[in-house]
């Protein structure tokens, strides 16, 4: 089944509800929506596209994404959402690499991303103009038909060790993701608001799915992004609001909410993923914003879906091992199954820490068109992380660290979350972030970089540290920063970190 029929029953049901929004406008209802998609779908044929194209979006958060996609649905093309904050030669790999014929883009990148295009040997179609998705004279598509293994959104890892690669996610996880999001992180009714300040060619743009089945509304702020705010006033007025943010994200609401001096109002769920959560800033965020989040763990390769830590769980410290419960990223989701593995592949009990593994339904069909790492990520239908974690004898999952980031001294494994959350629960430091650094004596040695509130040394560091963790886990160095790199999703970007702590050391 095309899942573009969700937007088509949809706007059948409720034709007249909001369906999208910027800022506290509302641009399309579902009648509007659902015709927006069917003219993109037309148009796209007058290109010459066909069912099993590709079509990019280099863009950032606009209100005209979501249609874009539907429209690429509506017709049976695959979209290729691309990170707005790369370089235009990146993208253009991205885009040679699919194969998408026509690109949707800024004005401020359209002509170099052309050219870039151009010298690769490309013919994609470089497009900033979207005016033909309210041009009342184009006739309104019929849905094409699609398989369950037909490509619907491939979405491009990072890339942080070499060329990005496209995952390669069908009909069917899609469908999946949506019933697990609806079954064990929220319900939806028609009317319920849907925030989008993460990128839309990330994991959250996922997060609007299950709304248009559900006929919610999807509002895309003024921003075009993540202002604190901004968000805060946006689920004030339009209320029962709910959306995706990456931990670093929710620091940044919990400081604008201690400025303030005021509860916010209009929160449903603030879901949150996409990098470590620590106790120190959850503990703040639920006293300060109230109990509205949620959390679900999950990667590219396996979307929104592999544990969820739901609301009443996070909020209910009464049940057992709670404070572990709440450090940990929850328990398998009702789609997947979930264990730990060791070197060899023999899982483990609990208690044991190895690389996380999953499978389910919602698990990716591979990489586009690179067979290879697919079969080593995929093996016997298992997704292998790459994250290294350990599950308890009630199946919480405990998410230490990304197997590379892994840090090995004198022998010893030290995880660097465990070092993070560590640092944190001193009163001075607002961010860290910790790596290893080669070294010949000990293998490796653990290097911090820290953001603080105020002026601190690091020896008052390292006192605070050795109360708190074992003495060979300490940082060896501490490296006093303004600020840490981060990715437009606000992942911290160790590789970054390490690159500058190289150009230190020479």
């Amino acid at each position: 089944m095309n899942i573009a029929n969700w937007l088509q029953r949809t706007a059948t049901q409720y034709p007249d509800r909001p369906a999208i929004a910027h800022g506290r406008e509302v641009l399309w209802d579902y009648r509007g929506f659902a015709a927006s998609a069917a003219r993109c779908a037309t148009w796209l044929k007058s290109q010459g596209l066909q069912p099993g194209d590709r079509v990019a979006l280099f863009m950032y958060n606009c209100p005209e994404y979501l249609p874009l996609i539907w429209g690429a649905w509506w017709a049976g093309i695959a979209a290729v959402p691309i990170n707005a904050k790369l370089h235009p030669k990146e993208a253009a790999y991205i885009c040679t690499h699919s194969g998408s014929k026509l690109v949707f883009c800024g004005d401020d990148v359209g002509a170099e991303l052309q050219t870039v295009l151009h010298e690769s040997g490309s013919a994609a179609q470089v497009l900033t103009d979207t005016a033909f998705l309210r041009d009342g004279t184009l006739a309104l598509s019929a849905i094409e038909p699609r398989t369950d293994t037909d490509p619907v959104w491939l979405f491009y890892t990072s890339g942080t060790t070499g060329r990005p690669k496209g995952v390669n996610l069908s009909m069917r996880q899609l469908r999946w993701t949506c019933m697990g999001y609806l079954s064990t992180v929220q319900t939806i009714a028609p009317g319920d608001v849907a925030l989008h300040p993460a990128p839309m060619s990330h994991g959250g743009g996922l997060f609007h799915l299950p709304y248009v089945m559900q006929a919610g509304i999807n509002v895309v702020p003024e921003s075009g992004g993540f202002e604190a705010q901004e968000c805060l006033d946006l689920a004030a007025y339009w209320t029962e609001a709910s959306f995706f943010a990456a931990p670093t994200m929710v620091r940044r609401l919990t400081d604008a909410v201690k400025k303030s001096g005021k509860r916010p109002t209009g929160l449903a769920t603030i879901c949150y993923g996409g990098g470590p959560m620590y106790l120190a800033d959850l503990d703040e965020a639920l006293e300060l914003i109230g109990p509205h989040f949620a959390q679900i763990y999950g990667q590219g390769e396996c979307p929104m879906m592999i544990t969820v830590m739901p609301r009443h769980m996070i909020n209910d410290s009464t049940q057992p091992n709670y404070r572990e419960r709440l450090a940990s990223v929850g328990y398998a989701q009702t789609m997947v199954e979930v264990s730990i593995i060791d070197a060899d592949g023999r899982e483990l009990p609990a208690g044991q820490t190895g690389e996380i593994r999953v499978r389910g339904e919602p698990v990716m069909n591979g990489y586009w068109n690179q067979p290879e790492a697919t079969a080593s990520t995929i093996v016997d239908g298992w997704l292998h992380t790459g994250d290294v974690g350990r599950l308890d004898a009630d199946g919480f999952l405990t998410l230490l660290d990304r197997s590379k980031d892994l840090i090995i001294s004198g022998g010893s494994n030290i995880y660097p979350r465990e070092v993070e959350e560590a640092l944190l629960t001193h009163e001075g430091v607002a961010e860290v972030a910790v790596i290893g650094r080669s070294d010949p004596e000990w293998g490796e040695v653990v290097v911090a970089f820290v953001v603080t509130k105020r002026t601190m040394s690091a020896a008052e560091l390292d006192t605070h540290c050795l109360e708190q963790i074992a003495r060979f886990k300490r940082p060896k160095c501490y490296t006093f920063v303004d600020e840490l790199p981060k990715n437009n999703y606000g992942k911290v970007l160790k590789t970054a970190l390490r690159e500058l702590d190289a150009k230190k050391e020479t």
